[in-house]
């Protein structure tokens, strides 16, 4: 699972996810790629998932590059536990992803290929996406 090695502190506040990615919203590394157009946060877990599965569509051909990471410590109390006591312990972790935001990108490999394989991952994923390619690379996506 992605986790960063080691952070400045434990716990995070929530945050907003109010107005549009102004950084990571291009295709820099890959000629396809898929962009969230809704907030979310995605976990650890559904980011593998998806990596998973589109790694297994391509059968390895070509190159992913994952865009986002989850840096953001999500915390629960356990169940069945009074109000206060403090916040409760880190659960999970998260990457927050605002509309326009590339997920992954693909190179090398064909585009109808491309366009199924980012599809499958996107379905693991909790967030709707869509499928973007650079404009000077390819007539049809």
């Amino acid at each position: 699972m992605l986790m960063p090695k080691r952070t400045k502190f434990r716990k995070m506040m929530k945050g907003n996810r109010k107005g549009l990615a102004t950084r990571g919203n291009s295709l820099v590394f890959g000629d396809v790629g898929l962009k969230a157009i809704e907030p979310a946060w995605v976990e650890n877990r559904q980011i593998e998932a998806a990596r998973v599965a589109i790694n297994r569509k391509i059968k390895r051909g070509g190159k992913m590059w994952i865009r986002i990471f989850p840096d953001k410590p999500i915390t629960k109390k356990p169940a069945e536990t009074r109000m206060g006591k403090g916040k409760g312990a880190p659960e999970t972790w998260v990457a927050v992803v605002k509309p326009g935001r590339i997920i992954f990108e693909l190179e090398g490999i064909p585009d109808d290929l491309a366009r199924e394989a980012l599809e499958l991952g996107a379905s693991k994923l909790c967030v709707r996406t869509k499928v973007v390619r650079r404009e000077a690379y390819s007539t049809r996506l």
